[in-house]
């Protein structure tokens, strides 16, 4: 979506976009994940969703795509780094940083579908 977008277009794929992280969150929770933070932000980037179960903290990305491919696709080089500099930026904080495992996922949420969890994607 170019930021030169119609308002109405950018607001509906702003409203979806949310829709599909809460729809993330609930379908990792169920999974057996605690969510951490949603929409985690730093100077450098933003992580949709930052999870944990057990040792493992995954940085994950939300994407709502038609297919599959689409959604796996639009997480580009530059996107990976945004999320990687913001993942960098919360483990700074946490004191029990140096025993955790990190992981970055895509969440892809296709219509019709159930959302699927693409573990370690980058």
């Amino acid at each position: 979506m170019s930021r030169f977008a119609p308002p109405e277009k950018r607001k509906r794929a702003e409203r979806r976009g949310r829709w599909s992280e809460w729809g993330a969150a609930i379908f990792l929770m169920a999974k057996g994940y605690s969510i951490l933070a949603m929409r985690y932000r730093a100077r450098a980037g933003e992580v949709d969703i930052i999870a944990r179960r057990g040792e493992v903290i995954a940085f994950i990305e939300v994407k709502a795509r038609r297919d599959l491919m689409a959604a796996i696709d639009a997480v580009t080089f530059t996107s990976q780094n945004r999320i990687r500099a913001a993942g960098d930026h919360w483990l700074a904080r946490q004191p029990d940083a140096a025993r955790l495992s990190l992981r970055y996922d895509i969440v892809a949420i296709v219509p019709w579908t159930w959302p699927r969890h693409i573990e370690d994607a980058f």
